[in-house]
């Protein structure tokens, strides 16, 4: 995967459980900013996603577009990393329940540091995709959208690796306007 811009970091999850990412995700003194956090399903799964009900997922890669301006700021990231590696078992956010399923695993971050470009990005990733390759469906309508007019903060692709380049050039985009 690349990422030719310096605004927009890839991030790998296991340098932020080490506390050595460039961004200082891992040690707690992150920026705010928008997230996508890279995962692969490697069978289909039938998850409940708390309110939203219960469907099965297909097998393949899913990119969830978050943000997080609070006081911890990209600290957010960590809790889901942790969450991911089954390091932490409180269920909060949508993406939670898809994080912390046993076929899940957590490949990489992509992160746009203080930039509030999380429905943007959204709409920009499923455009992207769409031209790009055939998408996997989103199977739960809503799955990360539940405070915005946004369909979905969650989209699919058949593989990480082309996945997260779309997601990286989407991201220079809605960077750049």
């Amino acid at each position: 995967m690349t990422g030719g811009s310096e605004a927009i970091c890839v991030v790998d999850p296991e340098a932020i459980g080490d506390g050595t990412d460039a961004l200082g995700i891992g040690d707690g003194d992150a920026p705010p900013g928008t997230y996508v956090l890279l995962f692969t399903l490697h069978s289909e799964a039938t998850i409940t996603v708390g309110a939203l009900g219960t469907a099965t997922f297909p097998a393949g890669a899913y990119a969830y577009v978050g943000s997080a301006f609070g006081s911890n700021g990209l600290g957010r990231v960590d809790r889901h990393r942790r969450v991911a590696a089954g390091a932490h078992d409180v269920q909060h956010w949508h993406v939670d329940y898809l994080g912390s399923h046993p076929d899940v695993a957590l490949d990489d971050v992509v992160v746009v540091p203080r930039a509030d470009v999380e429905c943007r990005l959204s709409i920009e990733i499923a455009d992207a995709v769409d031209r790009r390759f055939a998408i996997v469906p989103t199977p739960l309508e809503g799955f990360g959208a539940s405070d915005c007019t946004c369909g979905t903060h969650l989209l699919g692709g058949s593989d990480t690796d082309s996945l997260g380049d779309a997601v990286v050039a989407a991201a220079e985009t809605v960077k750049r306007s």
